[in-house]
């Protein structure tokens, strides 16, 4: 009876609390179906990316127009020189790259490869599979830090490069480059709920990248301004006073970001400029972080790419936990002469981090999973190509060699047309794979611009993109000295297409400038 009793009870309980919740649910239902801005993390609205913003989403819709209405417009197709994507203008893969991956992708073609693909394709096949043992293919969770067999490929290929040691411990495979540098910053970047206040020093201008991740984790971004009229050089004084003017605003500076080849702005940084940035770091307890994803995309023969840690190790710095560097070096499959961007493949390397560091990066890391199992093979490709004696080692470096000579050779073709055009000046670039040209614009063009409240750059690459369509990105969304403007372009439409582009630019510009005469 006692029983029934409480049964009933709680029968009674449970209809009240539910005629309670359902009227909490049609109460609070307006509120969350009326989802505004205010209502989302604040640090997501404030961020911005320059590279793909309403100047991409217009020429989304003009490429619309194209599809359904041909002829419409007056030009036939859109042009996309606003981010370096190799591969959407035409740039071809590495042959032995995508035999390998199709082979580990499909492991039945491994069985019957051997009259269709070269033998050291089917044997770099078999070392990945065996490396992805016990699963069956590349379909599964790997390792969060990466795939080791891969790890050790990117030591080796380091230790070429450099002559100095690695070790696969100090090494995390990453979707791209730019997964690397957010999980640094994630790491570095303390809270200011619990009263910090962090800051990155980073050129100016820089790769959006590092402005957006800054503002996601609630630092401050402590500019530090290249110099144009000496080739986008970096001046160390220029950073020792940023540094003073931060501390003054209370602001503690974590990392230091050099993108050497840079982006936008495509210079290569001499050795004893480099040498002068690690002891700044090394001085003051600044992490370096060396951005240096275009390393093979260099076009100035008198300075080759040497990596911060080359410099750093010829120095006398030793990766030890108590070394006064900390260093972290990011690479990338995306550009160079592979341009497999969409493989989202990379990597970065630990130097003088103590154990700790690395423990909790991991931590982040595994979060996730792991990067994509195809990105890390596709990074292992990349630091370990075909070579020597290799079956396919003539065919491969033929291949590369042939989209690094077009590159530069295309790199020179957009110089001249540039600096051609009246009041626009460019430094040559170096290295990279763009050109970020200074613009004069007329007075009376530039009140325009204002009244629009919008920046004359990003006018004139409006205009430019609806009179042309060719997509490029205003310089404000990198970065520049108050006062000046500039677009950054990459020079990555096939050499068949760079004349017409030329002269699509070239008509553009003169007609602008004579309509505001």
């Amino acid at each position: 009876m006692i029983i029934r009793v409480q049964k009933l009870g709680q029968g009674l309980c449970k209809m009240n609390h539910n005629r309670v919740f359902r009227r909490a649910i049609s109460y609070s239902r307006p509120q969350f179906m009326a989802m505004t801005e205010s209502d989302l993390n604040h640090n997501v609205i404030n961020a911005s990316y320059a590279v793909r913003g309403p100047i991409l989403d217009r020429a989304n819709e003009l490429q619309e127009q194209l599809d359904s209405r041909p002829g419409s417009l007056p030009f036939n197709k859109i042009v996309p020189c606003n981010i370096g994507n190799p591969q959407a203008l035409g740039q071809q893969p590495m042959s032995f790259n995508r035999e390998v991956l199709a082979m580990v992708m499909c492991p039945s073609l491994i069985e019957t490869a051997a009259s269709n693909f070269a033998p050291d394709a089917v044997a770099r096949a078999k070392k990945y599979m065996e490396a992805l043992k016990p699963a069956t293919g590349c379909g599964a969770y790997t390792n969060s830090q990466g795939i080791a067999a891969v790890r050790e490929e990117v030591c080796d290929f380091i230790e070429r490069r450099d002559g100095y040691e690695a070790s696969s411990s100090n090494v995390f495979i990453t979707d791209g480059a730019s997964m690397g540098v957010k999980l640094l910053m994630q790491t570095f970047m303390r809270s200011p709920s619990v009263g910090h206040r962090d800051g990155i020093l980073c050129p100016i201008p820089q790769y959006p990248l590092y402005s957006a991740l800054t503002t996601l984790s609630e630092a401050s971004l402590v500019p530090y301004y290249l110099d144009e009229d000496n080739g986008w050089g970096l001046d160390v004084d220029a950073l020792v006073s940023q540094l003073d003017v931060a501390a003054k605003d209370g602001i503690s500076v974590r990392g230091l970001v050099v993108i050497n080849p840079g982006n936008p702005t495509g210079q290569t940084l001499a050795e004893d400029n480099m040498a002068a940035v690690v002891q700044f770091c090394a001085d003051r307890g600044i992490v370096l972080m060396a951005d240096e994803v275009y390393q093979e995309n260099i076009w100035r023969a008198d300075r080759p790419f040497v990596s911060f840690k080359k410099v750093a190790r010829d120095m006398g710095f030793e990766d030890k936990e108590d070394s006064p560097l900390k260093l972290v070096s990011f690479h990338s499959v995306s550009k160079g002469f592979m341009g497999e961007c969409g493989m989202r493949g990379g990597y970065f390397e630990l130097f003088g981090m103590p154990p700790m560091v690395s423990a909790q990066i991991y931590k982040l890391a595994s979060i996730c999973l792991c990067s994509n199992t195809i990105g890390q093979l596709m990074t292992g490709l990349m630091v370990n190509p075909p070579r020597g004696d290799d079956v396919s080692a003539k065919a491969y470096e033929e291949e590369r060699s042939a989209t690094l000579a077009s590159l530069k050779l295309r790199s020179k073709q957009l110089h001249s047309t540039l600096v051609a055009l009246e009041g626009v000046t460019c430094n040559a670039s170096d290295g990279s794979m763009y050109a970020f040209p200074k613009l004069s614009l007329p007075t009376a063009f530039c009140a325009e611009a204002e009244a629009a409240g919008v920046a004359p750059d990003f006018l004139y690459c409006m205009r430019l993109l609806e009179a042309t369509g060719i997509v490029v990105v205003p310089g404000s969304g990198f970065g520049q000295v108050d006062g000046s403007w500039h677009f950054r372009t990459t020079f990555l439409p096939p050499e068949s297409d760079m004349a017409e582009v030329g002269d699509r630019l070239t008509t553009f510009h003169s007609a602008l400038m004579d309509s505001y005469r």
